[in-house]
């Protein structure tokens, strides 16, 4: 039986199954299905847990053995297997079906892998698998799901977000729930139960650090060329890497390219505002980074980032911080002229 990670706390609250397989690349989602597993497994009195990782060398023999076995000290059992792979072999393959051909009273077996391509699917340890108990297949949360889904989490945590909050937070955490469950879990201790909205999320998502690379994106944006080098020292006094630097101020710029081509389009700028989920609060910076950079000098500025980035690898001459301060004014409209190694803005 296939089941979707929602559905599971249901499905445990009715019954549990012999076999559990859960799979999928989504770390979060699989450490908090198989989590789930384990506590009902714990509360039907499976006070003893056995664990076997696959790996180099493993003696596939070992998990029949522990089938066959009964504990002395305990009457039910969680035998856990963990698959990173998410292939048995020849001889994996083998035992998985001996194993659930003669299921042990009382015992549950939880088999946690990676993603399972389609042909993996159709092996016959695979159906055995799914013959026998639950298969939880995790699917990564695309993006243009991402919001409601930290609206359901955040709900789940008495917060009440805005639309622009949970925009915002899906925005900044760029699709890794593991870091997006950790700032929610700061935000309903930092909040409470209540409303929640974008600036709220704005604050408490910004690094510890006193600067963040977002405070250097906006200000970019805003075109304050004052506060782009303030907060650019910063970064670098706080050991923040280039990369990452990098990396926000080109997501911002490929933005302002693609919103730009929409509108050479001749789409109108709400409806692209709507489409790139441009909340209310930030429309006023993307418009004067618009209104500042026609399509050529984004394409322009992503040649730029992408030259900086060559720097940062090594696969370029020049210094990354020098580079940094050139994109990040280009950015905020002020040009930078190189005179004999030294920088002018003018």
């Amino acid at each position: 039986m296939k089941l979707r990670p929602e559905q599971l706390a249901a499905h445990l609250n009715k019954a549990l199954a012999p076999v559990y397989f859960v799979t999928g690349d989504e770390p979060l989602l699989v450490a908090e299905s198989c989590d789930a597993i384990r506590a009902r497994a714990r509360a039907v009195g499976c006070s003893e847990r056995l664990v076997f990782n696959v790996e180099s060398g493993f003696d596939w023999q070992d998990l029949l053995e522990a089938r066959d076995n009964l504990s002395l000290f305990a009457e039910q059992r969680l035998i856990e297997l963990r698959l990173p792979s998410g292939k048995p072999g020849d001889a994996g393959s083998k035992v998985l079906m001996d194993y659930v051909s003669r299921l042990p009273p009382g015992d549950v077996l939880l088999v946690i892998s990676g993603k399972l391509d389609k042909d993996s699917q159709r092996t016959k340890w695979f159906g055995a698998l799914d013959q026998a108990g639950v298969v939880i297949q995790i699917w990564p949360v695309e993006s243009g799901a991402l919001p409601g889904w930290i609206t359901a989490r955040m709900r789940a945590k008495g917060l009440q977000p805005s639309a622009e909050a949970a925009a915002l937070l899906a925005e900044r955490v760029e699709g890794n729930l593991l870091a997006c469950a950790q700032e929610i879990e700061k935000l309903a201790l930092l909040h409470g139960s209540g409303p929640l909205e974008v600036d709220d999320v704005a604050a408490a998502v910004a690094d510890s650090a006193r600067y963040s690379v977002y405070d250097l994106a906006d200000r970019a944006l805003a075109g304050d060329a004052a506060a782009c080098v303030r907060v650019l020292h910063g970064l670098r006094g706080e050991g923040e890497e280039p990369v990452l630097i990098l990396w926000a101020l080109s997501r911002e710029i490929r933005g302002l390219a693609q919103m730009r081509a929409a509108l050479a389009q001749g789409q109108p700028v709400d409806r692209v505002f709507a489409d790139f989920k441009i909340w209310d609060k930030r429309q006023p910076l993307v418009r004067a980074a618009l209104k500042r950079h026609p399509l050529a000098a984004c394409q322009a500025l992503l040649g730029q980032a992408g030259n900086l980035d060559r720097v940062i690898k090594g696969a370029a001459a020049g210094d990354a911080w020098d580079e940094l301060l050139q994109l990040t004014l280009a950015l905020a409209g002020v040009e930078v002229i190189k005179r004999g190694g030294a920088q002018a803005a003018g």
